[in-house]
C-alpha cells in the first residue's frame, strides 16, 4: 500500500520568507496588470489573477490576504481602490471555496466559475458603486453593462490564472499551502477522520469564532452608528454654515432702504429692483446646494414677498403678494415680527428636506425691514450618508474576513489539529493485547504536539497517563495470569484430593477435561451450537472441568474403593456426589461473591450424568433442559471411564469404547455432540494416546 503524502511540515523561517516572496509577487501580479489595461483605457479591471492564485494554491487566508493588500496598495493610484477591498475578499473566498470542490483541478471546469467569479465583482460591485456614487453616477442602469464586462474580466483572470499555474514549478506549488504545524503533520485522510470526530454541542473553535464574530460584529455596529451620526451631525452644522453664508450674501445684495418703497409702487418697478433681482438670480445660479432664494418682510397678516426667485421646477411669488405662516414658523414668529435673528430652521415637506436660514436687512436707520431667506436642499446629506455608510461597510467588511479567516486558520493549527488528533488517536487506543497496547502508546508520542500552552500540557499529561495505564494493565495482566495459573493449580490440587480416595479413577479429572476442550474445539469447527459456544464459554468448562466429581468427597471410602459391583443401596449413596458437588459449589459462589467459572463447575458437577432420554440422575433432566457443559462432560466422562480400569472390569479398546459412545447418541447422549466426537475417532485417539503419555510421564516422576 503507498505511503500517503502528507501535507507541508511546520514552517521554517526559509519557507516563510519562500511565503511571503511569493505572495507578494501574486500581489505584483494583481497591480502590474491592472496598471497595464488602465493604461490602455481598457474598461476592465483584471486585478484579481494573484488573488485566484493565493486563493486557489494557498487556500482562504493568502487569498484573502493577497486581494486585500492588492487593494490597500492600489490606494496609491486611485483612494476609491480602498472601498472595494471588500469585494476582493469576496473574490477569494468564492475562489478558495470552489477550488476546494474540484472547480479549478481542469480548465473547462474553471471557466464554469467565471460568471460566479463576475457575480462577485460586476454584480455586488456594482451595487456597492451605486451605494457609494448614487444610482446616476453608474449604479442600477449600468449593473448589466457592469456584470457582461466583468465577464470577460473574469474570463481573462481565470484564463490568466491557469496559464500562471501551468508554468509554475511544482517545487513551488507544494510550499504554497500555508500551514503552522504544532505537531506531526496529519495525512489529508487523517485530517477528514478527525474532522468526521462529532461533538454534542458546537466544536469549541465554532464557539470561539461564534465569540469573535459577535464581539467584532456588535463593536461595527457601535462604532459605525457613532460615526454616521457624528458624520450626519457635522454635515448638517456644515450646511447651517453654508445657509448662514448665503442668506448673508443675498442681504448685502437688497438696500434695506428700497424694500418698503418696492412695496407701495410694485407696479411701476422703481429703479434698482430689476438689478437686485438679477444678482439674486446669479446667486442661485452659481450655488447648486442653493435650492430657493426670497425676501419676505414679516407682518402680523403673513409674509409680504419681495422678491422671490422662480425655479425650474418652482415659480415664485409675485410681489407684494402676503404669503401665510407655515406651521415650523410658530415658535420663531415672535422673533421675526420683532427683527430678531433666528436660528436656522430644517424642514421636511413637500418641498423636500430643506435648511431654511433667515437674515435680517436693515435700512439705515438699523431697523430690520425685510428677511433674506436662502433654502438649502440636503438630499445630498441622505445620499452621502449612504455613501459614507457604505464606505464603512465594505472596509469593514474585507477587514472582518480577514481577521475571522487569521483566527480560524491559527486555531485550527493550534486548537482544533491537536484536540482532534489527540482524540482521534485516544479513541482507537486498543486493549487486545501487550502489543496493540504499546502501539496505541506510540501514536499518541508519535503526534509531538509543541504547542507550548495548556494543550501541550494536556498532551504531556495524556501520553504519561496512557503509558502508566498499560503498565497498570501489563501488570494487572501479569497477576491475574498467576492468579489463573494458581487458581488451576489450585483446582486439580481439590481433584487430585477427591481422586487419591478414589483408587481406581486416577488422573480421571485430567483426562476428561482433556476430552471436554476437545469436544468444544470440534462443535466449534462444525458450527454446533455456535451461538452458545463462546470463548469465554469454552475457558470456563475447560477450567471447571476437574470439578465435576469434586462432590466424591462426601462419598464413603469403602463405597469409592469396593472392588466389586456395588449394591443399590450403594449405589444410591454414588449418586448422592452430584447434588453433594452442587452444594460444595453453590457455596463457594457464596462465599467467594462472584460466580464466573463457578457457574459452569455448578452446571459440571450437578448434571454431568443426566441422560439425553431423561433417564439420569439426579433430576433427570432431559434434552436441551440439560446444561450443555453436562451434555459435553457425559461424552467425556463416561468415554474416558470404558478407557479406564476399574475394580469391576478391565479397560475397554479405543474401538469397543467409540463403539459405546456411538451406540448411545440419542438416548444417553446429546446426539450432535456425540455424533461430532465418534465422526473424528483419529483426533480422539491422539488425546487418548497424550493422556496416557501424560499418565506414565507423572508416573516416572512419582
Amino acid at each position: 500500500m503507498p505511503e500517503e503524502k502528507k501535507l507541508p511540515a511546520s514552517n521554517s523561517k526559509t519557507r516563510i520568507v519562500k511565503l511571503i516572496l511569493i505572495y507578494m509577487l501574486f500581489i505584483f501580479i494583481n497591480i502590474s496588470v491592472n496598471r497595464i489595461v488602465k493604461h490602455f483605457d481598457l474598461p476592465l479591471y483584471v486585478d484579481s489573477i494573484g488573488t485566484l492564485l493565493g486563493a486557489v494554491l494557498g487556500g482562504y487566508l493568502p487569498g484573502i490576504f493577497v486581494g486585500y493588500l492588492t487593494n490597500i496598495i492600489n490606494v496609491t493610484q486611485s483612494v476609491e481602490n480602498l472601498y472595494y477591498a471588500g469585494i476582493s475578499v469576496l473574490i477569494a473566498v468564492s475562489a478558495s471555496f470552489l477550488a476546494r470542490r474540484g472547480f479549478y483541478d481542469k480548465f473547462w471546469k474553471a471557466l464554469l466559475t467565471v460568471p460566479f467569479l463576475a457575480f462577485c465583482g460586476g454584480g455586488v460591485g456594482s451595487v456597492l458603486t451605486m451605494c457609494i456614487y448614487g444610482a446616476e453616477n453608474g449604479g442600477f442602469h449600468q449593473l448589466g453593462y457592469d456584470y457582461a464586462m466583468d465577464l470577460l474580466d473574469k474570463l481573462i483572470t481565470v484564463v490568466g490564472f491557469y496559464l500562471i499555474k501551468m508554468i509554475m514549478p511544482k517545487s513551488v506549488k507544494n510550499i504554497l499551502a500555508l500551514t503552522d504545524w504544532q505537531q506531526t503533520p496529519l495525512t489529508k485522510d487523517q485530517i477528514k477522520k478527525a474532522q468526521k470526530i462529532g461533538t454534542r454541542n458546537m466544536p469549541l473553535h465554532m464557539k470561539l469564532a461564534s465569540l469573535i464574530c459577535a464581539v467584532m460584529i456588535l463593536g461595527a455596529v457601535v462604532t459605525t452608528a457613532i460615526s454616521f451620526h457624528l458624520y450626519r451631525q457635522f454635515s448638517v452644522e456644515q450646511y447651517m454654515t453654508i445657509g448662514r453664508n448665503s442668506a448673508e450674501l443675498v442681504a448685502k445684495s437688497i438696500n434695506g432702504n428700497m424694500v418698503n418703497k418696492y412695496l407701495e409702487d410694485k407696479n411701476t418697478m422703481l429703479n434698482g429692483y430689476k438689478p437686485a433681482e438679477r444678482d439674486l438670480y446669479e446667486i442661485l445660479n452659481n450655488a447648486d446646494y442653493i435650492e430657493y432664494i426670497y425676501v419676505y418682510q414679516i407682518r402680523e397678516d403673513g409674509c409680504h414677498v419681495v422678491f422671490d426667485l422662480d425655479t425650474p421646477d418652482t415659480p415664485g411669488e409675485e410681489l407684494g403678494e402676503v404669503i401665510p405662516f407655515d406651521e415650523s414658523f410658530e415658535e420663531v414668529l415672535p422673533k421675526l415680527l420683532a427683527g430678531e435673528r433666528i436660528d436656522p430652521i430644517i424642514t421636511n415637506d413637500t418641498f423636500g428636506w430643506l435648511l431654511s436660514d433667515y437674515e435680517p436687512i436693515y435700512d439705515t436707520y438699523g431697523d430690520c425691514v425685510a428677511y433674506a431667506c436662502v433654502d438649502i436642499s440636503m438630499r445630498d446629506i441622505e445620499l452621502n450618508s449612504i455613501s459614507f455608510l457604505a464606505k464603512i461597510l465594505s472596509l469593514y467588511i474585507g477587514f472582518f474576513v480577514l481577521i475571522l479567516a487569521l483566527y480560524l486558520w491559527y486555531t485550527e493549527y493550534h486548537l482544533t489539529y491537536p484536540l482532534d488528533a489527540m482524540t482521534f488517536v485516544a479513541g482507537e487506543f486498543v486493549y487486545n493485547n501487550d502489543e496493540t497496547l504499546e502501539s496505541s502508546v506510540d501514536r499518541m508520542r508519535q503526534l509531538k504536539i509543541t504547542t507550548g500552552d495548556e494543550i501541550e500540557n494536556l498532551y504531556n499529561v495524556l501520553v504519561k497517563t496512557l503509558a502508566d495505564t498499560v503498565d497498570h494493565l501489563e501488570d494487572v495482566e501479569r497477576k491475574g495470569e498467576q492468579i489463573e495459573r494458581m487458581q488451576s493449580g489450585l483446582i486439580y490440587i481439590l481433584a487430585d484430593m477427591v481422586e487419591s480416595r478414589d483408587k481406581c479413577t486416577g488422573n480421571h479429572v485430567r483426562k476428561t477435561a482433556a476430552y471436554v476442550e476437545l469436544i468444544m474445539q470440534l462443535m466449534k469447527e462444525n458450527g454446533i451450537y455456535a451461538d452458545e459456544l463462546t470463548d469465554e464459554f469454552m475457558r470456563d468448562v475447560v477450567s471447571s472441568a476437574p470439578l465435576h466429581d469434586v462432590g466424591k468427597i462426601k462419598v464413603s471410602d469403602i463405597i469409592l474403593n469396593k472392588p466389586g459391583k456395588l449394591t443399590d443401596e450403594e449405589f444410591a449413596e454414588m449418586k448422592t456426589h452430584t447434588t453433594a458437588g452442587k452444594d460444595i459449589i453453590e457455596r463457594a459462589i457464596e462465599l467467594s461473591g462472584e460466580s464466573g467459572y463457578l457457574n459452569e463447575a455448578l452446571n459440571l458437577a450437578t448434571y454431568h450424568h443426566e441422560k439425553w432420554d431423561g433417564s439420569g440422575y439426579p433430576t433427570g433432566l432431559k434434552g436441551d433442559d440439560i446444561p450443555l457443559s453436562a451434555r459435553i462432560m457425559a461424552v467425556s466422562d463416561v468415554f474416558d471411564a470404558l478407557l479406564s480400569i476399574r475394580s469391576y472390569k478391565e479397560p475397554f479398546s479405543f474401538e469397543k469404547a467409540m463403539g459405546i459412545i456411538e451406540e448411545g447418541i440419542g438416548t444417553h447422549f446429546d446426539p450432535q455432540i456425540a455424533q461430532v466426537f465418534v465422526d473424528n475417532p483419529e483426533r480422539v485417539y491422539k488425546v487418548a494416546a497424550d493422556n496416557r503419555k501424560n499418565i506414565e510421564n507423572s508416573d516416572l516422576e512419582v
